[in-house]
């Protein structure tokens, strides 16, 4: 199972009914909350985040005698943009994860109808996992400060860590329904690198005008029918080796 024909399943099941209707409604709901936020706090938090930055920019930069005013604005601006995005659309990722993964797993397994439901998460291991990710998400952030005094990793350090974000939202309400716990954690280990890169483009594409709005269910989608994918091709392989280990010559 390929990552492109993952995505391209993803793609071409988000506008059935259902999907749309999943699609739709978690990213309004945050597009609303966090707009609202915005709508109050956006001119003062840019403001304030300018005063930071050009306070830095004239301390290292005294010697310069330069005005950074109008550059530590824009700047300002760029960071709460590239913070508003990431936050509208993780947004929309937990409530879906809580409230659509579900139906999103029964609908790609009818792909898989031999695939045996295992059951080896549940709902405590979802809101676990949930929280895992959220608090990744801080101290990657917080990790990070640093480098964000540095404009060419401004694009960079969100992507990279909301690579990991994504991943680890959407990979175990893929398989918690159908894989056991061992197999959970062997196909996140096989597979991480794959899983790396969809949850890298989910990031990417996030920002990206219109497709940004069908990205989270077309990735979630993607990520179920690539693990489960993943999973019915293990359980086969498996079961070969085990036919092949009791034929005796």
């Amino acid at each position: 199972m390929s990552v492109a024909r993952s995505l391209l399943f993803g793609a071409a099941n988000v506008l059935h009914p259902r999907m749309l209707w999943l699609m739709l409604w978690p990213m309004l709901a945050a597009l609303g909350f966090w707009g609202l936020i915005g709508f109050f706090l956006w001119t003062r938090l840019a403001v304030r985040i300018s005063l930071w930055l050009q306070q830095g920019l004239d301390y290292a930069l005294a010697w310069s005698h330069v005005d950074f005013g109008s550059a530590a604005l824009v700047a300002a601006n760029v960071l709460l943009f590239l913070g508003f995005v990431p936050l509208v659309y993780l947004t929309a990722l937990f409530i879906l994860s809580v409230f659509g993964m579900q139906q999103m797993v029964s609908y790609v397994a009818r792909s898989y109808p031999d695939l045996e439901r295992r059951r080896g998460g549940g709902m405590a291991g979802s809101v676990w996992n949930s929280g895992v990710a959220l608090i990744g998400l801080l101290i990657f952030g917080a990790l990070s400060l640093p480098l964000w005094l540095f404009p060419p990793l401004w694009p960079l350090i969100p992507l990279v860590i909301l690579a990991w974000v994504n991943q680890r939202l959407l990979r175990y309400d893929a398989l918690a329904e159908h894989a056991d716990a061992a197999e959970m954690k062997r196909m996140f280990s096989k597979h991480r690198g794959a899983l790396y890169l969809m949850g890298f483009l989910l990031a990417l594409i996030a920002y990206l005008p219109i497709l940004g709005f069908f990205a989270p269910v077309v990735f979630g989608l993607a990520f179920i029918h690539y693990l489960l994918g993943a999973l019915a091709a293990y359980r086969a392989d498996t079961n070969k080796s085990l036919v092949a280990g009791n034929v005796h010559p």
